[in-house]
């Protein structure tokens, strides 16, 4: 039995048409003879999706009961029971009803799939996992129900059922998505026209992305290399002049011109690593390319024509842009060029731009020779071997005649002697030196610069090539052990930094000092500006070097990205270290702007808690307050009319609820003034040395007699806390606990030692609290369970928790063995306070 195969039919928003496309679907199936049935459809009361669930079979669902109210759900078992060919499956990133089989439904289509039972789907954009920031940004609701990215893209079909802003929104404003108390609501909060448009582009970029990987898939399959132009892909082949900006803005242009043209921009590097383009400018145009919306690459190879015409069909482009060669006419002996050769190459698949810049045709320059990396000594070494050896061996030889042949071979030993220890230089002095002295002293005519026998002249002639090879290995090899040791060494700096980016661990003065040590500069500074003509501004330095100004003050500077660059002062970087330095430049502005929205995103999060907060207080003021004070004035009124005679009784009843509603508000208003200094900040506690059992009891009153248990031990210790601050903390705490238990079950208020701590506990025997809801009552205007509003307006545990910190304690829940919840009030022994709570520099009045 093999594994069912997944159809989903993806949409923008909800009301787009996804279940009714779904059950179209269906329709046509079963009149193909297909066993299709519906698993869970959810029409929700749209009369033309509910008529389309006529003549279909559905499997009954399960019902479950979760906090007293009935859910259905779709039944797996039923369903794998029935067996169907296919299954139709609505909204598949529902959470099931706790007690369900599987927490989310997608788990549920995943059975159906593993039993050989195809599946067609529904879902919209916002549920996917990984977009779950971007709807957040672009509607300001927090998408709850996602499923997860891969289970999407596993699907054998996906099918985008799109409809334009203006036509959901004429849907919705006919009734045909919501009922019509809700329509105005959806209309201006959700489905404004920009969301809808936003959305709509994020469902058409993902799926266009799904579809390509498609094609690259089939591509890959088939082994298809002839290019398919089913989009716009434009290659841009740069070599790090400084006409890469040219062509990148002119293949910008042309992508633009294009429905979904892309640009690839490319630099095509040698293997052995010796010549390479500007790091500083290639760093510039990789900005440009990725500001224009294209992507950068960087290959190795040899052949730059065949490189790059292998990377365009690789990624399937469809043109390739090219600046006219900046080689002189004379340079082209050595061959047709670079773009020449491309265009020959490229077939008929490809298009080649060749474009001109202000550069053409002034010339490359050769590229400036490196030197051996052998050391001092070993230089130096060498160039006496080349020198000094030849010299003494001719002294030697002339005392003793070994023939030309055994001369030669010993002239040639000492030149390569010089190659291995000083490289190609001192080999070169060395040859050239040793042919002269063996013309003079050993090949005839003798003592004279002449020779006279034509093969001694292909003899010295092998003698200086012989040389001049071996100096050229020994150079080479050179440079190649010093290019392995710095690629190995830019390679662990590369690993540390891009450790610490996965990590985000680096912050941007830490990352900046790095910078400084590793290149041994004297400061780094980070530099940013508003725009083109603004001053520049340090965002971020490390060093005791001179401050810079200005990027161009500075020894070196690497662009860091649109209007940043890193500025560096201590002594001048060559060109292979700057290769480092523009990752490290690139770094420290991702980690400015991770520093940035971090910010940005606590202060956000500092409104969004104010507004949560301002808005809940307006609630509870609108309720809970107003209650109590009608209450009041009801009496009030009553006493005052001269319409009834009251008896004492009744007075005193009236009199009664007077003052339980004024001491409502009073506590109410108490709550509220404490959470507000807590959320401000002027919770100043004045700390001294107190007993619990002269603190607590004061807390118990306003309780009902017999409700609580006091267990205080006069042998505790005493304990550091602002006498004021305890007693609310401990009233909330023992009145909240008196609210949740059983009338017949009196609440326990006991404190213990530990160590150096000193714990009181209020311990009720009510229902209890899930532990996923432990931490959630102690935030403000939270009530659990089914708390009526007149329980108050939920700031208690919050005012007490926040309290508790003041004083450098801890407040926190736990289970009560047997049943109910505990409240655990930590505070510090006497002689463990923290100094700074001894004596606070402005003292605000004891809290009472």
């Amino acid at each position: 039995m093999g594994r069912g195969k997944l159809r989903i039919y993806l949409g923008a928003a909800p009301g787009v048409g996804k279940t009714y496309a779904m059950l179209s679907e269906a329709h046509r199936r079963v009149e193909r003879g297909t066993d299709c049935v519906v698993a869970f459809v959810e029409h929700h009361g749209r009369p033309r999706t509910e008529v389309m669930l006529h003549g279909l079979e559905q499997v009954a669902r399960k019902e479950l009961a979760y906090r007293e109210t009935a859910f259905t759900e779709m039944d797996v078992d039923a369903v794998l029971a029935r067996k169907p060919q296919v299954a139709l499956v609505d909204e598949l990133a529902h959470t099931n009803v706790p007690g369900s089989r599987n927490a989310k439904r997608w788990q549920d289509v995943e059975e159906l799939l593993a039993a050989g039972i195809d599946v067609v789907s529904t879902v919209n954009i916002q549920h996917l996992e990984s977009l779950g920031d971007v709807v957040e940004s672009i509607t300001g609701v927090r998408q709850r129900e996602t499923v997860p990215d891969e289970v999407v893209r596993r699907a054998d079909q996906i099918e985008l059922v799109d409809m334009s802003p203006q036509a959901l929104r004429r849907r919705m404003a006919h009734g045909n998505i919501y009922q019509p108390d809700k329509v105005d609501a959806a209309l201006s909060n959700y489905f404004r026209p920009g969301n809808l448009t936003a959305l709509r582009e994020l469902a058409l970029l993902w799926v266009a992305d799904r579809v390509d990987e498609y094609l690259k898939q089939y591509r890959s399959d088939h082994r298809v290399s002839r290019i398919w132009g089913s989009r716009e892909r434009i290659v841009v082949g740069l070599t790090g002049g400084p006409e890469g900006r040219t062509l990148i803005r002119r293949a910008a242009r042309l992508a633009e011109k294009g429905a979904g043209g892309e640009v690839l921009a490319v630099y095509i590097a040698s293997s052995d690593g010796l010549t390479a383009a500007s790091p500083k400018e290639l760093a510039v145009q990789r900005t440009l390319v990725e500001d224009l919306g294209g992507t950068f690459h960087h290959v190795v190879g040899d052949d730059v024509p065949a490189a790059l015409l292998a990377f365009a069909r690789g990624v399937n482009a469809t043109q390739i842009v090219l600046g006219v060669s900046r080689r002189k006419s004379w340079q082209y002996v050595f061959g047709p060029g670079v773009g020449a050769t491309v265009a020959r190459d490229s077939g008929p698949d490809l298009d080649v731009h060749l474009i001109t810049h202000d550069e053409a045709g002034k010339g490359r320059g050769l590229p400036v020779a490196r030197g051996a990396r052998l050391g001092r000594s070993r230089i130096i070494a060498g160039w006496l071997v080349g020198v000094l050896g030849p010299t003494l061996l001719a002294v030697l030889l002339n005392t003793v005649h070994l023939g030309l042949a055994n001369d030669m071979l010993l002239f040639l030993a000492v030149t390569v002697a010089a190659a291995l220890l000083g490289g190609l230089l001192p080999a070169l002095a060395s040859a050239a030196l040793g042919s002269l002295l063996l013309n003079y002293f050993y090949t005839p005519p003798l003592h004279r610069w002449t020779i006279a026998d034509p093969k001694n002249i292909v003899a010295i002639v092998i003698f200086v090539g012989v040389g001049v090879s071996v100096a050229s290995v020994v150079d080479l090899a050179a440079r190649r052990t010093h290019q392995a040791a710095r690629l190995r060494a830019e390679s662990e700096i590369l690993s540390f930094l891009a450790g610490n980016v996965l990590r985000g661990e680096t912050g941007l003065e830490e990352l900046l000092e790095r910078v400084r040590e590793t290149f041994g500069m004297e400061s780094a500074a980070l530099l940013e500006r508003a725009g083109d003509h603004e001053p520049w501004t340090c965002a971020g330095r490390a060093g005791l070097g001179p401050a810079v100004q200005r990027p161009e003050d500075a020894d070196v500077d690497v662009p860091a990205g649109e209007h940043m660059a890193l500025a560096l002062t201590g002594r001048v970087l060559p060109a292979e270290d700057r290769r480092v330095l523009a990752a490290f430049a690139a770094q420290a502005a991702v980690v400015l702007d991770r520093r940035r929205l971090q910010e940005e995103a606590e202060q956000a999060r500092a409104l969004a808690e104010g507004n949560r907060i301002r808005t809940a207080l307006l609630a509870a003021v609108s309720h809970d307050l107003r209650t109590p004070l009608a209450g009041i004035k009801a009496a009030v009124s009553s006493l005052r009319s001269d319409d009834v005679a009251w008896s004492e009784e009744d007075q005193a009843e009236l009199l009664e609820g007077i003052e339980e509603g004024a001491d409502r508000l009073d506590h109410l208003v108490g709550n509220l003034l404490d959470m507000s200094r807590l959320q401000t900040g002027t919770v100043t506690p004045l700390i001294r040395e107190v007993d619990l059992d002269e603190v607590v009891p004061m807390a118990l009153v306003g309780v009902p007699e017999d409700s609580v248990e006091l267990d205080v031990p006069e042998t505790l210790p005493m304990v550091d806390v602002d006498p004021g601050l305890l007693e609310r903390a401990v009233a909330n705490l023992v009145e909240n606990a008196v609210k949740y238990s059983p009338p017949d079950r009196a609440v326990l208020v006991a404190a213990s030692a530990i160590a150096d701590r000193v714990e009181v506990r209020v311990v009720d025997r009510g229902p209890g609290v899930p532990d996923d809801a432990k931490e959630r009552i102690f935030e403000p205007f939270q009530r659990h369970g089914d708390a009526p509003r007149g329980a108050g307006v939920g700031l208690g545990l919050a005012v007490a928790r926040g309290f508790a910190e003041a004083m450098g304690g801890t407040l926190n829940a736990e289970d009560t063995p047997g049943g109910g919840l505990s409240m655990v009030l930590t505070l510090r022994a006497a002689g463990t306070r923290v100094p700074e709570l001894l004596h606070p520099a402005e003292p605000e009045r004891q809290a009472t």
